[in-house]
């Protein structure tokens, strides 16, 4: 929901809630010693034994802040009350200087990070306090110059204001006397190393700490695991004197007792590769510069059936013009086995591994979607049949899916007027892509094809990697090839689609409407748009442009932070740009680049991403029947209102932390296990575009550098500020429970740990699916998503929630062309908070609201919708989020007549049985042939009108000789009224009617 995020319900326990059914707050309610926003989070005491005018004090507070002397210290006497005489000495990292007025005799505190916040308290500015002078002159001048004859006050300890914001022995820096002692030991090593076991996992990258310096570099890697345990551990690197470069890791064999070997290849360092989100295999660079210390991470795989005892082996940490350098290990492998590696414990990061899963990283079938069929060149998936032309790309595409969006038509209606075509044209005229013969079809698997094609273009030699998949995206990788110097006046894309099919658009900078009859769009780094969607309800196509150089771009308010790579292709130095336009005979939809030389032997790649909708039939009987309760409450209240589905946002007692799930885990179990012995389903917000600091894992994300957290200009919440390095986004933050979050990049092995941590919690917690809010992720992830919840639940729920980013922070994108490649494998849409139900119009809500032309169905939430034009499309609100959220009224006469059980035909449909016989005023119908018909009416118009009904009496089955329509009161929606079936029925701007024929 980014800054428009769901934290208002948070942490309290509510009235009439049984221990039972509720999780007792614990690490979700830190207990604060003090007042945070008024004295920040960090304080010595100190001890005063006697009244004195002044007493001087010397911290030795190791700090990590680089400019101790810039920020203000405050104390605080016995009493509580601020001390106003005090000055300030000498203050640096390693200590700080005080005199200060003890009146009386007892403990004082010296709180030495006092800040101010400002801004949303969602996304605080945190700024720390500077130093001012409040003594009294003319106290300051009695105490001299030589603060060494005043009486000492001792310091006792350091606190912080909870656990959690401590500064932990891996932030007490060492002093610059300890770093030359360090270096005079070491004055010919180019680097040292420091072995560090997981308990103590680097937080600090500018400085070593002083646990290091007084212990030294080198020596073992001494550590304890039991058999089956996920070990991980770290190598501090230092480079004080000269940076270096491509650090490199190898492994040695373990040898354990009586010939028992550990072999080197259950050993990885996470720095230097792994497998990515897509399952591919990568390196990575490890350079240290000058001054930094960068920490390997490390694992080792314990095999289960590792014999007990100590086994020994080492690391060989190897980089450019330094000598290697070898890390003895010595690992004691105990008696008992580990359940599960380990995992079950997230602090003893025995979950590292997770970032290199490949689960779910397969072509298996995700329901509903089909095997894809090949007969020749013609690809059949769920409800649509993709036909290739001899160049790779689609010469006809057909949706079988009819208009109601349930079922499948008898007869396919065609997408293209004539193939799509890759033209390159010079001096000697336009030039298609040709290639010889038709494209040979591979099978991967039942869920996706691939194919290769080679031809040429005039002066152009191309090749063209493609695939389908069986939710019908269709991906292009085609590269082209000068084989000569060449001057070019253009190379473009033409997709020429039926004038029927091309009815609405989105896309471009254009808001979800009829497709204009010529429009143009260039390229701008500052709009998230590379792409399209034109379609009917049934039939349609979204289509983006890319090169091999696209990276997903952050979304939401971070949009500017990483934006759209422009396509060196496709944009052409600005010369690259799209048109549409409509003749008698098409839609033409043209893709051109402009203008351009190649040198002979210079390659450009122009690749396609397209998807054909709808993805799959709307479930209106499955829709209905799901009623969500969106807070964490008693679950025999939420029954008895009438919902079946509970959403358990983040900070919350059983979920506190955002996008971190993990850590009140029996908590959720036991929520979870009520709920299903109440016949209710109980879905989790989490998602990764954001992490908590909460995660045991942050740490080892940082040694990583901006393959997880996305580079920014640090600031936010003072956590962030005291604990991370300071290169990071700050992202969301509750101050109820004082959870904050950075950024995440929008590709990354976090994806894997996300995968592998849904399968966790759908194993041990049981969760039935989950409440997405403005992902960061891809269909790939998407999709794992999808088969991992599948794996160990009949019919997972997962919903998609978007805050409206159709505005110049997030890039002018539609939510609905952002998320559509995530629709295939969700169940739900919640579009969302800061949409307009008020002054857009039916189009719009058809294409960017309701999922509808996608295989969707969707719910309202911005100050609670519309229900009226909701139940156009089958949408009302959620209960429990705030008093006007109340869909009960409607859930109990959808209930009496049923209409789970009602075929859903709406306004949109060309023979829906029911019209208003105006265009800004529609009726959908639910009908139970023969049985009795429910109908929705919604105005646009901007008065009060009044409407005959048309009503097709032979396709609901019932007879107009005894039939009436009868609105049951419903609070705040419609009062109790009658209407014979030919009467004029009132309808106020704005607002409809739900009429029952009866």
């Amino acid at each position: 929901m980014n800054n428009r995020r769901c934290a208002w319900m948070v942490m309290g326990v509510l009235l009439g809630v049984t221990p039972a059914m509720m999780a007792t707050p614990s690490a979700s309610m830190p207990a604060l010693r003090w007042d945070a926003s008024k004295f920040g989070n960090h304080r010595y005491l100190v001890q005063v034994d006697a009244p004195a005018a002044a007493v001087r004090v010397d911290i030795p507070w190791r700090r990590r802040d680089a400019h101790p002397d810039q920020v203000a210290v405050v104390v605080t006497g016995p009493d509580g009350e601020v001390i106003s005489n005090v000055l300030r000495g000498a203050i640096d990292q390693a200590h700080g200087e005080l005199v200060f007025q003890a009146a009386k005799a007892g403990t004082y505190a010296i709180y030495y990070q006092p800040y101010l916040s400002n801004g949303r308290s969602n996304y605080p500015t945190v700024t720390y306090a500077a130093p001012k002078d409040s003594a009294d002159a003319g106290w300051a001048r009695k105490l001299g110059k030589d603060w060494q004859k005043l009486p000492s006050a001792k310091v006792l300890r350091y606190e912080a204001v909870d656990d959690f914001d401590a500064y932990t022995d891996m932030e007490r820096t060492a002093t610059p006397a300890e770093l030359q002692s360090l270096l005079a030991a070491h004055k010919d090593a180019p680097w040292l190393l420091f072995p560090e076991t997981r308990a103590y996992p680097v937080r600090m990258f500018d400085t070593l700490p002083e646990r290091w310096a007084q212990r030294g570099p080198g020596g073992a890697l001494s550590d304890t695991a039991l058999r089956g345990e996920y070990l991980s551990f770290q190598v501090g690197v230092w480079a004080p004197n000269n940076a270096i470069s491509h650090v490199q890791v190898a492994f040695a064999d373990l040898q354990g007792p009586a010939g028992a070997v550990i072999p080197a290849k259950a050993l990885t360092c996470f720095n230097l590769g792994g497998t990515d989100f897509t399952g591919q295999a990568f390196t990575a660079q490890v350079d240290v510069a000058k001054g930094r210390v960068q920490p390997l991470w490390m694992g080792l795989d314990i095999p289960a059936d590792a014999k007990p005892g100590v086994y020994r082996g080492e690391v060989t940490v190897s980089a450019e013009g330094v000598p290697a350098q070898k890390v003895p290990l010595v690992i004691t492998v105990g008696d008992g086995a580990a359940v599960a590696h380990g995992d079950d414990d997230p602090f003893k990061l025995t979950r590292l591994r997770w970032l290199n899963s490949t689960l779910a990283q397969d072509d298996a079938l995700v329901n509903p979607f089909t095997a894809i069929t090949v007969k020749g060149s013609t690809l059949g998936i769920l409800g649509r049949e993709v036909k290739l032309g001899n160049n790779g790309l689609p010469a006809q595409i057909e949706s079988r899916f009819d208009e109601k969006m349930t079922g499948l038509a008898a007869q396919p209606r065609a997408l293209l007027a004539a193939p799509v075509q890759l033209i390159v044209q010079d001096s000697s005229g336009a030039h298609a892509w040709e290639a010889k013969g038709a494209p040979g079809v591979q099978k991967d698997g039942p869920g996706k094809v691939h194919w290769t094609v080679g031809g040429n273009a005039g002066p152009l030699r191309g090749e063209v990697e493609a695939s389908l998949e069986a939710d019908g995206t269709l991906t292009y990788a085609i590269a082209l090839t000068a084989t000569k110097a060449a001057t070019l006046s253009d190379i473009r894309l033409e997709m020429p689609l039926r004038n029927d099919v091309a009815k609405f658009q989105l896309g471009l900078g254009r808001t979800g409407a009829a497709a204009p009859a010529d429009f143009s769009w260039t390229w701008n780094v500052q709009n998230n748009q590379d792409g399209a969607w034109i379609g009917a309800v049934n039939a349609g196509v979204e289509f983006h442009l890319r090169d091999e150089h696209y990276l997903r771009p952050l979304n939401t308010n971070f949009y500017h932070q990483q934006p759209l790579r422009m396509p060196v292709s496709w944009d052409n130095g600005g010369k690259g740009g799209i048109t549409l336009h409509r003749d008698d005979a098409r839609y033409l939809v043209k893709a051109f680049s402009g203008p351009r030389t190649m040198q002979a032997g210079e390659t450009l790649h122009y690749d396609l991403v397209m998807r054909v909708t709808p993805f799959k039939t709307i479930n209106p009987a499955q829709h209905f029947s799901e009623h969500f309760f969106h807070k964490y409450g008693d679950l025999d209240a939420i029954k008895a209102d009438g919902a079946n589905v509970v959403n358990i946002h983040h900070a919350t007692p059983i979920n506190p932390w955002i996008n971190y799930p993990f850590l009140e885990s029996k908590a959720m179990r036991d929520y979870i296990d009520a709920a299903h012995q109440r016949g209710m389903k109980v879905k989790i917000y989490d998602t990764v575009r954001e992490v908590s600091d909460r995660a045991p894992e942050l740490p080892m994300l940082e040694s990583l550098g901006h393959e997880v957290i996305s580079a920014g200009k640090g600031g936010g919440f003072s956590w962030l500020q005291e604990h991370l390095d300071g290169d990071y986004i700050a992202a969301w933050h509750v101050p109820e429970n004082r959870d904050a979050a950075v950024i995440n990049a929008g590709q990354s092995r976090w994806h894997n740990y996300y995968i592998e941590g849904l399968d966790w919690l759908a194993r041990n917690v049981g969760i039935d699916g989950l409440y997405l809010d403005d992902v960061a992720y891809d269909r790939t992830t998407m999709k794992r998503v999808r088969k991992v919840l599948q794996a160990h639940r009949p019919n997972p729920l997962i919903d998609l929630h978007s805050a409206n980013q159709y505005n110049p922070r997030d890039g002018y994108i539609n939510s609905t062309l952002l998320y559509m490649e995530l629709f295939p494998y969700i169940d739900r849409l919640w579009f969302g908070e800061e949409f307009d139900y008020e002054k857009t119009s039916p189009d719009y809500w058809l294409t960017e609201i309701s999922g509808i032309p996608y295989g969707l169905m969707g719910e309202m939430l911005q100050h609670d919708g519309n229900p009226w034009r909701g139940m156009l499309f089958g949408m009302t609100n959620r209960l429990g989020w705030s008093p006007g959220s109340d869909p009960r009224g409607l859930w109990k006469l959808w209930d009496a007549f049923d209409i789970a059980k009602a075929d859903m035909i709406g306004w949109w449909v060309r023979d829906t049985p029911v019209k208003t016989g105006r265009d800004d005023v529609l009726a959908t119908s639910y009908v139970r042939k023969g049985q009795g018909t429910l109908i929705a009416i919604a105005s646009w118009a901007p008065e009060k009108v009044d409407v005959k009904l048309s009503i097709d009496w032979k396709a609901l089955g019932l007879d107009p000789r005894k039939m009436k329509l009868v609105s049951a009161e419903v609070q705040g929606f419609q009062p109790a009224a009658t209407f014979a079936p030919g009467d004029a029925i009132p309808v106020e701007p704005g607002k409809g009617w739900l009429l029952r024929a009866e």
